[in-house]
């Protein structure tokens, strides 16, 4: 646990050192919420329809932002292979990294999203379940992209490759999510898509840092 706490303050020490990183995906997800409304027509009843898919999308697009990056540096400076090499377990130095990446562009998607929803137009319990769902399902956004930018770190022009991977992996949280903030914003019953979401977080708080770090040692061999 020392050694995943060190890593986990070297995460946070280094986005310290460069805020625009983290601060890119918030405003690009802020740029999308607001943008949408200039589309359609004021007052128009369907925004309310498609907000929980516009804030959705917009986090999914925000996660995969930085998602190339994540393990990109650690190659090309060594860390990689000390992170391999440790005597503690992979698989939890690569969780605290990636519960890191999750704190620092997740969480404030996730603060952000009922100034987005009450500003489309979402009932307020429909805000309440908006947030809810993020903070659900941004942890599973975040470990597949993880997951994703460990199998393509030692690939040329990952960049290309990465969408292609993570998009049909990342599908089913933004379903589910989006699914129950619009259950909750016609009065119908939302349970159902947030224990979906909380079991694709277990699944993936469980499963994906062990399948990570197996694809980060098959990328130095």
């Amino acid at each position: 646990m020392n050694a995943a706490w060190a890593v986990f303050r070297r995460e946070l020490l280094l986005a310290a050192r460069r805020p625009a990183e983290w601060i890119q995906p918030l405003v690009f997800y802020a740029i999308v919420a607001v943008l949408f409304p200039l589309g359609v027509e004021a007052h128009d009843p369907a925004l309310k329809v498609f907000a929980p898919a516009v804030i959705w999308v917009g986090a999914l697009l925000a996660a995969l932002l930085g998602v190339e990056r994540m393990f990109r540096g650690d190659l090309d400076d060594g860390t990689l292979e000390q992170l391999l090499l440790a005597e503690a377990p992979t698989a939890l130095l690569v969780a605290a990294k990636l519960a890191a990446h999750w704190l620092l562009t997740a969480v404030p998607l996730v603060v952000a999203a009922p100034l987005l929803g009450v500003a489309l137009g979402l009932e307020p319990l429909a805000v309440k379940v908006l947030t809810l769902s993020l903070l659900l399902g941004t942890p599973t956004l975040m470990f597949t992209g993880g997951f994703a930018a460990a199998l393509t770190v030692g690939a040329q022009r990952a960049g290309m490759l990465l969408p292609i991977l993570v998009l049909p992996l990342m599908t089913p949280a933004v379903i589910f999510g989006g699914g129950a903030v619009r259950a909750a914003n016609a009065g119908l019953p939302f349970d159902a898509p947030l224990y979906f979401l909380a079991a694709l977080l277990a699944l993936s708080v469980t499963l994906l840092p062990f399948a990570a770090a197996g694809a980060l040692r098959n990328a130095l061999e």
